[in-house]
């Protein structure tokens, strides 16, 4: 049987049938420990010894797009990141002799050191970042055992080492018409500031805004949404991007002439896959707050647009305690995948 465990030893090991086995494990490796030590078995033939020619492990880490145009030319672009391979038994040279393994389990311990700055897993709609391991044992007579496995790379954003300015208030202002012809048609301002530029999964976004309504067309209502926008790129150029809803707020009528206020209204962000595609040319990931006002009787908008930071470890204290903002709930649990992959995006 040839497998991955992850206790830091290739095993082999030889049985009484001789099979395969594929089974995935999933090791979640954060780049602070700098090290993968999966181990391998293979079972063979109880009582028979086996000559092997080697076992080859090769450890792969890669980014790809993958767009299908529905007849066209489709877009297919790759990068790596980790390209690594071994020979963890038999010789360099095919005329050496071969290795005989007895049967029994036999250990190869070994040690992989991961580069700093690899871009975390994502898994999206056209493109992927992934890490595996292959594993080949190649026998005298031929046969080739082989097997797969994929480990998980997060690669957090702590916001202690991020710019302080992420830390620090930030606000958007804008002044639209709305209304048709002169009759009905009048300034509306809008400023909205939020409490910080960077949040983590659990935390609650704090937004102050101010709608002065000085149309004679009523306002139907005003919403925040939190959204998240993929972007995958195809020779250094933008080929798709998908934006998602995540959370949002909204406030109803604001008559013509009157203002509006939000007063440090909490919109909350939802446990979110912690990734960090930072040295990934082909992905990106963006996460903006949206704060929208609908005009009644009319499909006109005025949007306006605040990007923000999502990180992995929240503000610390100066003794290292957690800062905890009012309404956080951090999860236990990050997940891993993105569920809402499959949602409607937005226009």
């Amino acid at each position: 049987m040839l497998d991955l465990i992850a206790n830091g030893h290739v095993r082999v090991k030889l049985k009484t049938v001789i099979h395969q086995t594929c089974a995935l494990v999933r090791n979640i490796l954060t780049t602070e420990a700098l090290t993968f030590s999966p181990s391998i078995k293979h079972g063979l033939p109880l009582g028979f010894f086996s000559a092997q020619k080697g076992l080859f492990l090769h450890v792969v880490g890669e980014g790809v797009v993958y767009l299908s145009n529905r007849g066209r030319a489709d877009v297919n672009d790759k990068e790596n990141y980790i390209d690594f391979r071994m020979r963890l038994l038999g010789e360099e040279q095919e005329n050496k002799r071969m290795a005989v393994l007895s049967p029994g389990e036999h250990s190869f311990p070994f040690k992989l050191g991961l580069p700093l700055g690899l871009p975390s897993t994502f898994l999206g709609k056209h493109g992927w970042v992934q890490y595996y391991c292959k594993i080949a044992l190649k026998e005298s007579t031929g046969i080739v055992h082989k097997n797969q496995h994929v480990f998980i790379i997060m690669n957090p954003i702590d916001l202690n080492l991020e710019p302080s300015l992420l830390m620090q208030p930030f606000h958007c202002e804008i002044e639209d018409t709305l209304g048709v012809g002169c009759l009905s048609a009048g300034p509306v301002t809008c400023t909205v500031r939020l409490d910080r530029g960077g949040y983590v999964p659990g935390e609650s976004i704090c937004i102050f805004a101010t709608i002065e309504n000085n149309s004679k067309t009523t306002i139907r209502k005003s919403t925040a949404i939190l959204t998240e926008t993929i972007q995958y790129s195809y020779k250094n150029k933008i080929v798709q991007a998908e934006t998602r809803e995540l959370a949002s707020l909204q406030k109803g009528q604001i008559p013509a002439g009157s203002t509006d206020q939000w007063k440090d209204e909490l919109l909350h962000i939802p446990p979110l896959p912690p990734t960090n595609l930072r040295g990934c040319r082909l992905i990106r990931i963006q996460y903006d707050v949206y704060f929208i006002i609908y005009s009644k009787g009319s499909k006109k908008q005025i949007k306006l647009q605040l990007p923000i930071m999502m990180a992995t470890y929240p503000i610390r204290n100066n003794d290292g305690t957690l800062q905890r903002k009012r309404d956080s709930y951090y999860p236990a649990v990050l997940p891993v995948f993105r569920p809402w992959l499959t949602s409607k995006t937005l226009e």
